[in-house]
């Protein structure tokens, strides 16, 4: 259950209560309504592009921000970038730093109470920006960021753009979040985000080309900030307009685990899941005859454990059951998704060993096709080879399994190392 009416700017005047409306805020069982509050003003709103070449592209990101004052770094590109137009100023880098090093060029020039950072391939309006900013109205929230929609610009588009339009690497569903590691949402993609510039310091990790917004989310949760996810915003992003370019992207974001589990523990790990749960659904997966009776007994613990946990209220047995289903549902996602993307490369060795493996493999195909409803099967299972590639890419070069790691379910996160920025 969700409870909605929650304001983070009107929270209940009392301790007690103002501590629950919080508490359920940030436990994602109520979503902050912000009907009532005005969205930021222009003058306190500055937007940092990082850019390197691709002027086609920054003109028409420039051209939806309007008026919003634009700080356009130039990293290093080929060509000098001279956009024009009078909210714009261009900071030229003489030496290519990444996409983080341009952010924080930006954000060091930045005077304005809030930031944007907006990348030249994403479309999003000045409009949008400054209505994200309501969340602002919690003097907690630190950071905020609206959904990521992919958009073919082709004339033709192609089936992989298509399907970007549908699955985009950066898309993070339709359900609002107060995000964390182990969150329905435990990230937020730096293409578009809109902070308090106080409170990002420094600002991203420039020693990092890949990963950065995540380590930048995953420290300020760690410092106690709040960091929110609003799917009622909306920003678009440009697909991949060829084969080699869409799939190069996927892998590229798979190199960014094993730096970020470097620096951050367990909070890497690429699925939690509770020993009852976890075999239960590995049960499920390899379709034996003792499957069903495995997966019930997994399912009765996990109820057993809810009803211990959960307050004496009335209803609370059914709640518990539910509860219980709704994790075997999940924990058979979580394995599918391991077998099919995170772990494929070990697995396809295994497979060719083991009738077992084969037959968990085609249990994850089956989980994934339910999942979906059928649509885009070629399309995902590339972006999972690209992204898995990525992923081992990285493991292996850092020689650390953490990126590729399972959590349990009810541990402690690690505080992980410092980055030594």
């Amino acid at each position: 259950m969700r409870v909605a009416r929650l304001r983070p700017g009107a929270l209940p005047a009392g301790i007690a209560d103002g501590a629950l409306a919080r508490r359920l805020l940030d436990g994602n069982l109520a979503d902050p309504v912000l009907d009532d509050v005005p969205p930021l003003d222009p003058a306190d709103l500055t937007v940092v592009l990082p850019v390197h070449g691709r002027a086609d592209e920054l003109g028409r990101a420039l051209a939806a921000l309007r008026p919003l004052r634009c700080l356009v770094v130039d990293d290093a590109s080929p060509v000098p970038l001279t956009p024009d137009g009078p909210h714009v100023e261009v900071i030229r880098l003489e030496r290519n730093v990444g996409p983080a090093g341009a952010r924080n060029a930006g954000l060091a020039k930045v005077s304005t109470s809030y930031v944007a950072f907006v990348d030249c391939d994403v479309t999003v309006s000045a409009e949008t920006l400054l209505r994200l900013g309501r969340h602002f109205a919690d003097d907690r929230v630190a950071l905020v960021a609206p959904r990521i929609v992919g958009l073919a610009r082709s004339e033709r588009p192609r089936w992989f753009e298509r399907y970007d339009e549908r699955a985009a690497s950066l898309g993070l569903g339709d359900v609002g979040c107060s995000v964390r590691p182990g969150a329905a949402v435990g990230w937020l993609p730096s293409a578009c985000l809109v902070g308090r510039t106080d409170r990002l310091g420094e600002g991203f990790d420039p020693s990092l080309r890949v990963g950065e917004d995540v380590d930048l989310v995953w420290r300020l949760v760690d410092e106690g900030q709040v960091v929110r996810y609003d799917p009622g915003e909306v920003a678009h992003h440009d697909a991949r307009a060829t084969l080699r370019g869409w799939l190069g992207r996927k892998y590229v974001y798979g190199t960014g685990g094993a730096p970020l589990a470097a620096r951050h523990g367990d909070k890497g790990a690429v699925a939690v899941l509770s020993p009852a749960m976890a075999t239960a659904a590995a049960a499920l997966l390899l379709r034996r005859r003792w499957s069903v009776p495995v997966a019930l007994l997994g399912a009765g613990r996990g109820v057993q454990v809810l009803r211990r946990t959960l307050p004496d209220v009335p209803g609370r047995d059914r709640l518990a059951v539910d509860l219980a289903a709704r994790g075997l549902g999940w924990s058979l996602r979580q394995e599918s998704a391991l077998l099919l993307r995170h772990w494929w490369p070990p697995v396809a060795v295994a497979a060719v060993l083991s009738r077992s493996v084969r037959r968990a493999v085609v249990g994850a195909l089956v989980v994934d096709l339910v999942v979906s409803r059928g649509s885009g099967l070629a399309g995902r299972r590339l972006d999972d080879l690209a992204y898995g590639a990525g992923l081992w890419a990285g493991v292996l070069r850092a020689r650390s399994w953490g990126a590729v790691s399972v959590r349990g379910a009810g541990t402690r996160h690690p505080r992980g190392r410092a980055t030594g920025r």
